[in-house]
């Protein structure tokens, strides 16, 4: 693995190193210095300034609510081409270390996924971290995938090709639904899994050696588990998949991540662990990028690549034809 590379600086390509040189000079404040409602706000705003402008065009998107557990409305999204027939959909859960991160930070990708994926993409604002620690963004995932599949067919979706996915803490409770839906007998298409936190602990060789100055640093690493999860928690697979006691009858996995990211290490040792128990799993990490690339397109253009496999893997798991593309 590139992990053991002497100067892992080296390994960026042009456009990030760009970006890291531009975000250094800019001296923003790190997330852990500021408070959890300044860093959304401060991730609302930058987030964006970084993705694909001006957003692209998706036929329907549409914003409703649907229930947790506890009666908790939680905002959603749903983007959708122009069809005559029920779409397959996508549960789209978003990345930021399950305290920051919204509609508005994955708008682009969700609607990269939906016209890629030739299909319907569900984004949900689940509730954030530290006013609502683990395991309530587990509750709320698991309860919106359930609420989809059960009610889905009144926005026009075919509930029977139904898949999760998500980035980074996103990318974790994606995971974790796909556990619960094995369990629950809840069949999914694909789980579509980028960069995914998996390990309890964050010990592998990528993490100390991107621990700092590759975008996601440790620092705040720490800051977002400090204020989603106890320490005596953190073994429970609900936060580290990893850690569940069997991985066998799993949906299959499309794993984008990125080769200069702490997480990478866990990644690729997650991809390993669904193989090894008989899981279909495709691969794919990107070179030169960091955490995080996925919602930087208009900064780092490898993004669009992910983009690109991501929306083929979405319509290889949901039967979609070639030949029924759109032009992009």
């Amino acid at each position: 693995m590139s992990s053991h590379h002497a100067n892992p600086r080296a390994l960026l390509n042009a456009a990030t190193r760009s970006l890291i040189e531009r975000v250094h000079r800019a001296g923003r404040p790190p997330m852990a210095a500021m408070t959890p409602t300044q860093a959304r706000a401060f991730y609302d705003i930058g987030g964006p300034m970084l993705d694909l402008q001006p957003a692209p065009q998706v036929d329907r998107v549409e914003d409703f609510t649907l229930p947790a557990r506890d009666g908790h409305a939680m905002p959603a999204r749903l983007y959708a081409p122009r069809s005559e027939a029920a779409l397959p959909v996508l549960l789209y859960i978003h990345g930021g270390g399950f305290s920051v991160g919204s509609l508005t930070t994955h708008d682009v990708l969700c609607r990269q996924l939906s016209r890629q994926g030739h299909c319907a993409v569900v984004s949900l604002d689940y509730r954030l971290a530290p006013e609502h620690r683990f395991p309530t963004a587990v509750h709320d995932s698991w309860d919106a995938l359930n609420w989809l599949q059960q009610h889905g067919q009144a926005l026009g979706l075919d509930t029977s090709r139904l898949a999760v996915g998500g980035d980074s803490a996103g990318g974790t409770l994606a995971t974790v639904c796909a556990l619960m839906a094995r369990d629950a007998g809840l069949p999914l298409r694909l789980q579509l899994l980028f960069y995914p936190g998996c390990i309890a602990r964050q010990d592998t060789a990528s993490h100390h050696r991107f621990a700092d100055g590759f975008m996601l640093d440790k620092t705040t690493v720490d800051w977002f588990f400090a204020n989603y999860i106890d320490e005596a928690d953190r073994d429970d697979w609900r936060f580290a998949p990893q850690n569940a006691p069997d991985h066998a009858g799993l949906a299959p996995a499309w794993i984008g991540l990125a080769e200069c990211d702490p997480l990478v290490d866990e990644g690729v040792q997650y991809a390993d662990t669904l193989r090894m128990a008989g899981v279909a799993v495709d691969l794919d990490i990107y070179k030169g990028v960091v955490h995080g690339f996925i919602t930087m397109a208009r900064a780092i253009p490898d993004a669009l690549q992910a983009h690109a496999d991501a929306g083929r893997a979405l319509r290889g798991a949901f039967g979609i034809m070639e030949s029924r593309s759109s032009p992009s």
